[in-house]
C-alpha cells in the first residue's frame, strides 16, 4: 500500500484516531457519490465505472461499518 504525505488530521505522531479515520472515510464516500452522480449524467455512462464506484462506495461503508462496532 502506498503511503501518501501526512496531513494536519494526522499529526505529528503520523497515526489517525479513530474518529479522524471515520471522517476520512465518509469524505471519500461522498466524493464517490458525486462521481457516481457525475457519470449518470453522462449522455452514455459507463457501465463498468459505475460498477467500480459502487463496489468502491460499499467497501468503504463496511469498513466504517468494522470500526464503528468494535
Amino acid at each position: 500500500m502506498a503511503v501518501g504525505p501526512r496531513t494536519e488530521k494526522q499529526g505529528k505522531t503520523g497515526a489517525m484516531s479513530l474518529e479522524q479515520r471515520i471522517e476520512a472515510l465518509k469524505e471519500r464516500h461522498k466524493a464517490l457519490d458525486g462521481a457516481l452522480e457525475e457519470e449518470f449524467s453522462r449522455p452514455h455512462p459507463d457501465d463498468l465505472e459505475i460498477h467500480s464506484l459502487k463496489k468502491r462506495k460499499l467497501q468503504i461503508k463496511d469498513e466504517i461499518a468494522s470500526i464503528t462496532t468494535r
